[in-house]
């Protein structure tokens, strides 16, 4: 039985083959000679004035796991604006899990508890295979937490710091964003914390996207969120406005006015991921298209600069949108600015260009010879044949006509048309 084209596929670096799942260009092998450890953002969390909260250290293991007995410890994998994350044993289950303690200085908010009961159900509903599974939540030791799918891999945080992506790795990661965004945007959900640091890579090569959700939970209790079309709207908070995220990713208006933000502040945030995964910096001021920066197909400017318009309406108004735009450029290759279009490098490229060469070298051959005949031999012919027709016709019996065929032609043609 031959073998599937997926399966074929190798890493060009170490030569280990590569599972159908994983994203063209991320080698798991080669993911694994980097930080494998599911990190959070150590991002700066912004208030209503523009200033970060207070942290507070951050709690070890062994002090944590006195109130987590059904779990085993194992590591701190590290600290966001929203929480601290650790890596845990679920005992009853033997499977690793994601253990995440939403940020302390949270806990003395008397409304917080019952916006993040109500909240965590929602993000507990959040099915998807390019989202961070929400196992469980609760509230032990006054520390509210989230248990989580443990994701192998790393962020993608740590995949530019490694090297700046191929187009085609960033045409890869995208879509499955995008997925996952429409999935949860469906459900009158909003992310509103998009970048690098949420963004995973697991050891199969699996794009995941992390605290979905999470910013809604520690947010404004009082915010409203505009949700897409025909999707369930979200159950309005109680009191208060806040504004979370992080800046260099934030839409306008989130930063402008948090209460109104829907989920098109989500594509922004997006446009803003994939500019900085093809040039290698997220775009500041009057920024250039990314073709200015890294030979690419010029098709992404027009991709990336409409998921980064200012305005929300001139955006791609659904992620779903933005991946057909995406996957148009990655399943249709045109050339790169100021390149020759691509050459055909398969042999089956080349067969089909060869046969191609040939029926056009035959036809040209036919078309030659056709012209001459007509040129040198019936023209006379045909007068002769129109003459046949004119003494047929008595309307043009009268009709003066000249027959310059010779004429044993002429009966030979007539005969035929007897």
């Amino acid at each position: 039985m031959n073998e599937s084209p997926a399966a074929k596929k190798h890493c060009p670096k170490c030569g280990v083959a590569l599972s159908p799942e994983a994203v063209e260009g991320l080698c798991p092998a080669c993911l694994l000679s980097m930080n494998l450890a599911t990190q959070t953002d150590p991002g700066v969390e912004v208030g209503p004035a523009g200033a970060g909260h207070a942290r507070q250290s951050v709690p070890s293991p062994e002090t944590v796991a006195k109130h987590f007995p059904q779990y085993e410890m194992l590591e701190c994998l590290g600290r966001g604006g929203m929480g601290v994350v650790y890596k845990a044993r679920q005992k009853s289950l033997d499977r690793l899990v994601a253990l995440k303690i939403l940020a302390p200085e949270r806990e003395k908010d008397p409304q917080f508890a019952e916006r993040f009961a109500r909240e965590a159900k929602t993000l507990a509903q959040l099915n998807h295979p390019n989202i961070v599974t929400v196992h469980d939540f609760g509230e032990a030791g006054g520390m509210f937490y989230l248990v989580m799918e443990f994701v192998d891999g790393v962020n993608l945080r740590q995949l530019l710091g490694a090297g700046r992506l191929a187009p085609k790795e960033a045409l890869a990661i995208v879509p499955a964003i995008c997925e996952a965004l429409q999935f949860a945007h469906d459900r009158g959900i909003v992310h509103r914390d998009i970048k690098p640091e949420n963004v995973l890579v697991d050891k199969q090569g699996r794009v995941k996207i992390a605290d979905f959700g999470i910013a809604r939970i520690m947010g404004s209790v009082g915010e409203t969120v505009i949700a897409p079309a025909g999707a369930v709207p979200p159950r309005p908070g109680l009191t208060g406005e806040r504004t979370l995220g992080t800046p260099a990713y934030m839409a306008p208006e989130q930063a402008a006015n948090p209460t109104e933000v829907d989920h098109r502040a989500d594509i922004y945030s997006l446009g803003v991921v994939f500019y900085e995964m093809l040039t290698g910096e997220p775009p500041r001021g009057k920024f250039e298209p990314p073709s200015h920066h890294v030979r690419m197909d010029v098709r992404i400017d027009e991709v990336v600069l409409r998921a980064l318009e200012k305005e929300p309406q001139r955006r791609y108004q659904t992620a779903g949108e933005f991946k057909t735009g995406v996957e148009t450029i990655s399943g249709s290759p045109a050339p790169s600015a100021g390149t020759a279009p691509l050459p055909v490098r398969t042999a089956r490229g080349r067969g089909n260009l060869r046969a191609a060469l040939i029926v056009a070298a035959v036809v040209w051959f036919f078309v030659t010879v056709t012209t001459t005949v007509v040129t040198l031999i019936l023209p006379d012919s045909f007068l002769a044949a129109s003459r046949i027709k004119v003494e047929r016709d008595p309307w043009l019996e009268s009709q003066e006509y000249t027959s310059r065929g010779p004429p044993q032609i002429e009966r030979a043609l007539g005969e035929a048309l007897q």
